[in-house]
């Protein structure tokens, strides 16, 4: 279920009418009346809650499901069990984006509630500069400094002695203690998330939340994205520089460095004491082992084994990418120094 903090139920909301908002067919019609109360991934999904599925690759994952309807293919009706209502339509993730928008909705800032909530709830000796608007129902602990311009979202939680710079963005958050946010940085908006529907692509819902840790550093006009729907997480005393982003589902583990400019795709995990050079790039749903390098501008397309380095295009162990190096400047007839090889 979504977290009630940063997101609103709209449900619920019956088969048929969801049928209707995802351009889909009940299967059932006799199911039609059957209520749904929340949107879920096909593996959490329970008797309330409406899935889809679109993967033939995870035809177990669909027998085994929970879910009390799901948008699917009309091949693949029949891998679902008989307790799941079927959704047939031809694009089922752009459906259950329509079913999702029905049952819950971001929570925003309030019109006109001044720059400080209400329901708010300031420790002492919070700092707020001037600017600073803090959303209904978020916390903020105790020494804490706000930054002008700075907004701090609906149910947002802030620890105590934290410093939040000039234009920081925090929304569908959960931040420790002593982390430091630095200027321009946006934490928890929606990841990116897209899929073909029957007029073109159609934007997922996010509906997950960040989780900072203690002690964390995040750089200027850095991006962390807000899960799909479980959490983006960043561990205890990582660092990141200016200009980096972290996509949405990430899990970042502790006393990790990011340089600029690197980028994490969505749901890898990284590892604690993992540091990566400037402009590395890592792609989706990899694993990069505890104390593994990733150096400047390499492009990673695999899993990183734990303790080793890696670099190049695409990343490989370092000690191979030097001995290829060497080689591909031999053939080209370049000079090659005895440190080379």
């Amino acid at each position: 279920m979504p977290d009630p903090r940063f997101f609103d139920s709209l449900g619920p909301a019956s088969l048929s009418e969801l049928a209707r908002v995802g351009a889909a067919e009940l299967a059932d019609a006799t199911s039609g009346d059957r209520q749904i109360v929340r949107a879920a991934p096909l593996d959490s999904a329970d008797v309330q809650a409406v899935t889809f599925f679109s993967d033939a690759k995870r035809k177990d994952a669909a027998a085994a499901t929970r879910a009390g309807a799901c948008f699917v293919r009309p091949e693949h009706r029949d891998l679902l069990p008989a307790t799941c209502a079927a959704l047939i339509t031809r694009h089922p993730q752009a459906a259950w984006a329509a079913a999702a928008a029905r049952l819950h909705a971001p929570r925003r800032h309030e019109p006109s509630s001044g720059a400080v909530h209400a329901d708010a709830v300031l420790e002492d000796g919070v700092l707020l500069s001037p600017g600073a608007t803090i959303g209904q129902d978020a916390r903020v602990g105790r020494g804490t400094r706000i930054g002008p311009g700075a907004v701090v979202g609906p149910g947002v939680v802030i620890g105590r002695d934290c410093v939040i710079g000039p234009n920081a963005v925090i929304g569908f958050a959960l931040v420790g203690d002593r982390v430091s946010i630095s200027a321009g940085a946006v934490i928890g908006e929606a990841g990116f998330g897209a899929a073909a529907g029957p007029r073109g692509m159609v934007d997922l819902p996010q509906l997950g939340r960040v989780v900072i840790q203690d002690n964390v550093t995040i750089g200027a006009n850095s991006c962390v994205d807000r899960g799909a729907f479980a959490d983006t997480t960043i561990g205890e005393n990582t660092k990141i520089d200016n200009l980096v982003h972290v996509a949405h589902n990430v899990r970042i583990g502790r006393n990790c460095v990011l340089a600029a400019f690197t980028g994490v795709s969505g749901s890898t995990t990284v590892g604690d004491g993992v540091a990566f050079g400037g402009k590395a790039g890592v792609a989706d749903h990899l694993n990069i082992g505890s104390g593994a390098s990733v150096g400047a501008a390499a492009s990673v397309f695999k899993n990183v084994p734990a303790g080793e380095t890696w670099t190049g295009f695409p990343a490989r162990p370092l000690k191979k990418w030097l001995r290829e190096t060497a080689w591909l400047s031999r053939r080209a007839g370049g000079r090659v120094t005895r440190g080379d090889e």
